[in-house]
């Protein structure tokens, strides 16, 4: 099992949400998060050009069992990245997942995801 966490612009969810749903992974958690990568995002205050510190970003933590891990990945790039890919598309990390518990039922591991 691995828990699959992306970090997408916020303008792609509903793009990487619908290439989830086309690879078949149905279950995901979605937040709301800021974040400050190799993107710089500029504002204009008061006629002065500012960088803000912290942009908004999606966060996405999907629990999959093995054989779902490519799938997963393959979809959150074809649904995060711009056309050509851009810098602050995002980013996806892969963890190792020692165990997962159903509360409702007490199940563990793979069919509790």
């Amino acid at each position: 099992m691995k828990l699959v966490l992306a970090i997408i612009q916020p303008d792609r969810l509903e793009a990487v949400h619908q290439s989830l749903i086309d690879a078949e992974i149905f279950r995901v958690s979605v937040s709301r998060c800021t974040g400050h990568g190799q993107q710089s995002d500029h504002d204009l205050y008061r006629g002065q050009e500012v960088t803000p510190d912290l942009i908004p970003k999606v966060r996405l933590e999907i629990a999959v069992n093995d054989d779902f891990v490519e799938p997963a990945v393959k979809a959150i790039m074809a649904g995060a990245r711009h056309n050509g890919g851009e810098i602050g598309d995002g980013k996806i990390f892969v963890l190792p997942m020692d165990d997962c518990i159903r509360i409702r039922t007490g199940e563990r591991g793979g069919e509790a995801v």
